[in-house]
Formats: structure tokens, C-alpha cells, sequence
């Protein structure tokens, strides 16, 4: 007897390539055991799916939620993914993490990524990967997998240093990338206009992926957007692939005037993907206006270079003129989250002009009230027709993949984070018609699971893990919105975790089935 079987539904398997078909799909023992027709008797429980899309649990590849995901104490934030059907998500998006670090390295490292996971103490030091990944087995509603984090491995070896890192230097990273690939991760992930990251010359990153290309993972990079530009960030990770020999992916990218050149430049010649949230704004804390040497250092560091009097004049015209709107300038920041719980929600522009303050002077009082961090909504100038025609020529391309960049902390947030997937649908589906549903559950499930070497997750298939969302394809759509960021998706019915539901009728069960999904355990789908 089945444990469950899901009656009546139109079955997505995940390939992008079969159409859509009608059938029951069974599961046991936290597996799908089989998928054809069976009498109503044949399971401990029946799910009757009529007039719904069963799909795979869907893979976020770039997410804050790792933290979340271990927090009771924060529903809305640790269910805020697993909502929209997303069961599998990976962590130390951007290269971030807190293993390999000592007390004092690790303090410094929770406050610099605060703005990404709220405050958190999750217990002593975590001497390497292992002793961090034991966190998540028992403790956590979604799969996680494990990459390799750049920004505490170089932390770890070299401090906050503004430097090139030495041959040992290196070395010593390479080391801890490796331990961290022996515990299972799928790439090598950076984020390189973040800190100490941002010092890493290209040798570094090639040393570093020579690593990664080794044991058969990739590399997965927030680029040198703020450093080298748009154009040369992409040439650089270029260089990278070639001279390590390693697949790429690009992350939160999209299909411009930019992109679109290179993309077609590369086909052929270089193993490329990227994801896309295809929402016309970015999130990130405020200090990332700033140029990279004056974020260096950690957030103590940068607060003490603005006590300076010059280097405070210096920076805060430099803000103005960054933050002054213009066609190469933000629309609006929007503060999403701080240490006081003042403004939220409203724009930097409004808080400067109630202070009757120019906008760059208001930005470094910012930094400094709210130390270490004020998260922001960085709208970009942009109509509503002008993104859509991009949602268009991004979810479209062979080598785009949906993933969030959500961050669940705080009462707001940049809608991405709890409607990004449903969105993709809604938008890119139904309105566009860019994409077949096919293709979008596709750039969901079995394209990350098959890029990132997650295991047995992505397709509807005997044998693969029971990681499944039932949604309606007519209705779901983000719930979401710029005033109401944190609402949740509406459509799904219910979504399953390694054969346990964690949502039913839109609400969380509580229970935590969520596993470690190791690359060591992929095998290529047949």
C-alpha cells in the first residue's frame, strides 16, 4: 500500500519537454513510487487533484533563507519560500557564511551579513562545514544544499584585509574550499561586491575554482557589478571559466543591451546560465552605494572611516551624487529594514527631505543611526512596459533559471522574496506568454536541480524524492506586492517535502522534513 497517492491531477515532470499529462502519482517511504492509475482503496491517504498541476518541489539556487529556515521564532520568514511551492534551497548565496571562523571572526561576520539574516545566535563557533551543515537535518521545513562560502574562507585565512591574497594565502583557501566540496557542495560561490570578496584578484578566483573544477562543481558569482561594471564583471567570469575550466552561472542577471551580446558570444564557447526574480528593483543593505574601499574593513571599520571629517565630506558627495535620481540613477530606495525600526517602508528621499537634508548627507547619518546596516529596495528607472518587455527576452532564454535573492527577516522586504515564483507564472505564462508552463516549471525545478547536481530533485519521476507542489495554473500569482511585500502567493494548494506536507491550503503543517542534499549524491537524470 502507497502512502499517499495524489489523484486526478495533470502532472509537470520537470523536463521542459513532455507536455503536460493526466495521471495519479504515488509516494512512499518520502519517495514517488509510482505514477500511472490506482484504485482509491490503494493509499493511506488520497489527495484528489482534479483541475490542478502537480509539478516538483521547486529549487531556489540564490536565497537568504538559510537562517530563517532554522527559526522558529520567525514563521513568516521560514515558510516565506516553501509557500511558493520552493522545497530545495541552497545556501551561502552571494558566498556568505559563518564556518572556519573563531569567536571573534564569527561575531564580525554575523554583524556584516545582518542585513541579509536578522540577528541570529545559533550556538558556538562552527570549526568547518560539517559541524555547520548538522544544523539543518531535523530543524528545517526545505532541503538545503550546501555551497562553497568565499567570503568566510577568506576571512578565515586573511582578516578583513584590503589586499591580494598571497600563494599561501591561497593555498589555505583552497584547502577549506575543498573541505567544504568533501561535504557535498555544488559550487564555488562568491560575492564579489561585498567584503573581504572584493579584494580577491582574478587569480585568486581561478585558483579557486581550479578547486572546484575538480571535484565537478561550478562557479556561482554575484559579479563586480560596482567595481569593473556590468560589461567587464562579465569578461572577467569569462576568464575564470576558460582558464579553470569551469561551468558558470551568473546570478540575479537579466537579457539586456548588455547581456544579450555576451550571452550570444559565449554560446558555443563557454558553460553559461543565470537566474533572474525579474522584479525591477534590487535589496541590499545601504553601505553598497559606497565605493569598495570605503566598505572595507567590516561594518566597525566602515562607521570609524566616517567619523573622519574629510572622508565623511568625500563620501557624502559622492552619495549625492549617486543617489540623486537621473536616468542612470535609482527611481527610489525604499528602507526595508534597521536596527530601530524607524521609516520602514518609506523612501530615503522622504527621510532627507523631512530632515531637510540633501540625500547623501541623510544616507551617512543612515549608516550611522542604524549601524550595522540599513536594508534598502533599490528601484531601478524603469516603466512598468520597459520591464516587462525584459521579463520577456530574460524568462525566455535557454540559459535563465527563477531564483529570488529573497531575504526573510522583518516585517518588510522586497516582494521577490514571497512571490518570485508565482510571479514567473502569473507574469511570465499567462500574460507574456514568453514561456510554456512547461518550460517555466522547467526553469524552476529540473534545469537547477541538473546545473547545481541537486539530488534526485527536479522531476517527476519513479524513485525521486517525493518533493512536490499542487498549484492551480490558472490563478496562482504573487501575492506580494511594493506595499505589501510579505503577503503570500495565492493558487497552491499544497506543497511536500520528502513525502511530508509542509503546506497545506496555504498554511504551514510544522513539520521539518527537510534534508542535506549532497553533490556526491546526484546522478545525472536519464
Amino acid at each position: 500500500m502507497f502512502d499517499t497517492v495524489i489523484t486526478g491531477g495533470t502532472i509537470i515532470d520537470g523536463t521542459g519537454r513532455r507536455p503536460a499529462f493526466r495521471a495519479d502519482l504515488a509516494v512512499t517511504e518520502g519517495k514517488i513510487s509510482a505514477i500511472g492509475a490506482f484504485e482509491s482503496d490503494a493509499a493511506r491517504e488520497t489527495i484528489d487533484a482534479t483541475g490542478l498541476t502537480i509539478a516538483p518541489g521547486l529549487i531556489d539556487v540564490h536565497i537568504h533563507s538559510e537562517i530563517a529556515l532554522l527559526l522558529a521564532g520567525n514563521p513568516v520568514g521560514r515558510y516565506g519560500a516553501l509557500r511558493q511551492g520552493v522545497t530545495t534551497q541552497l545556501l551561502a548565496p552571494d558566498g556568505f557564511g559563518w564556518a572556519h571562523l573563531d569567536d571573534q571572526q564569527r561575531s564580525e561576520m554575523w554583524q556584516y551579513t545582518e542585513f541579509s539574516t536578522g540577528k541570529a545566535d545559533l550556538g558556538p563557533p562552527w570549526p568547518g562545514a560539517a559541524d555547520y551543515l548538522s544544523l539543518f537535518p531535523g530543524n528545517t521545513p526545505a532541503n538545503v544544499v550546501p555551497q562553497v562560502p568565499h567570503l568566510p574562507i577568506r576571512q578565515a585565512v586573511m582578516g578583513w584585509e584590503s589586499r591580494e591574497a598571497t600563494d599561501r594565502e591561497v593555498a589555505r583557501m583552497g584547502e577549506l574550499v575543498a573541505e567544504w566540496l568533501d561535504a557535498g557542495a555544488v559550487a564555488f560561490n562568491t560575492g564579489l561586491d561585498y567584503q573581504p570578496v572584493a579584494y580577491a584578484s582574478t587569480e585568486e578566483l581561478i585558483a579557486l575554482s581550479r578547486v572546484a573544477t575538480e571535484a565537478g562543481a561550478i562557479y556561482a558569482a554575484h559579479i563586480r557589478y560596482g567595481i569593473l561594471g556590468r560589461e567587464e564583471a562579465w569578461r572577467e567570469t569569462f576568464r575564470i571559466s576558460q582558464e579553470a575550466g569551469i561551468p558558470i552561472h551568473f546570478s540575479h542577471e537579466n537579457v539586456d543591451g548588455i547581456t544579450g551580446p555576451l550571452l550570444d558570444e559565449a554560446a558555443g564557447r563557454i558553460d553559461v546560465t543565470f537566474e533572474s526574480y525579474n522584479y525591477a528593483a534590487g535589496c541590499t543593505h545601504l553601505a553598497q552605494m559606497m565605493p569598495t574601499w570605503a566598505q572595507a574593513g567590516g561594518p566597525d571599520a566602515v562607521i570609524e572611516r566616517l567619523q573622519d571629517t574629510a572622508i565623511r565630506a568625500e563620501l557624502t558627495a559622492y552619495l549625492e551624487d549617486r543617489l540623486t535620481v537621473s536616468d542612470q540613477r535609482p527611481a527610489k530606495l525604499v528602507i526595508a529594514a534597521n536596527q530601530s525600526g524607524r521609516d520602514i517602508g518609506r523612501s530615503l528621499a522622504d527621510v532627507a527631505s523631512e530632515r531637510s537634508q540633501p540625500i547623501g548627507e541623510a544616507a551617512i547619518e543612515m549608516m550611522i543611526e542604524e549601524h550595522p546596516y540599513a536594508l534598502m529596495v533599490f528601484h531601478r528607472r524603469m516603466s512598468d512596459e520597459e520591464n516587462r518587455e525584459r521579463v520577456r527576452a530574460t524568462i525566455s532564454h535557454p540559459a535563465m533559471m527563477v531564483a529570488s535573492d529573497g531575504i526573510y527577516h522583518g516585517t518588510f522586504s522586497h516582494p521577490r522574496s514571497y512571490g518570485c515564483f508565482a510571479q514567473a507564472i502569473r507574469l511570465g505564462v499567462r500574460e507574456l506568454g514568453a514561456v510554456s508552463l512547461e518550460e517555466a516549471v522547467h526553469k524552476m525545478t529540473g534545469k537547477p536541480a541538473t546545473r547545481f547536481k541537486v539530488a534526485n530533485r527536479g522531476f517527476c519521476k519513479e524513485g525521486y524524492a517525493a518533493d512536490l507542489v499542487i498549484f492551480d495554473a490558472a490563478t496562482i500569482a504573487d501575492g506580494s506586492t511594493w506595499e505589501a511585500p510579505l503577503a503570500p502567493p495565492t493558487g497552491i494548494a499544497r506543497v511536500m517535502v520528502n513525502g511530508e506536507w509542509v503546506v497545506v491550503d496555504n498554511e504551514p503543517t510544522g513539520r521539518l522534513p527537510g534534508q542535506v542534499l549532497r553533490r556526491q549524491d546526484w546522478t545525472p537524470p536519464a
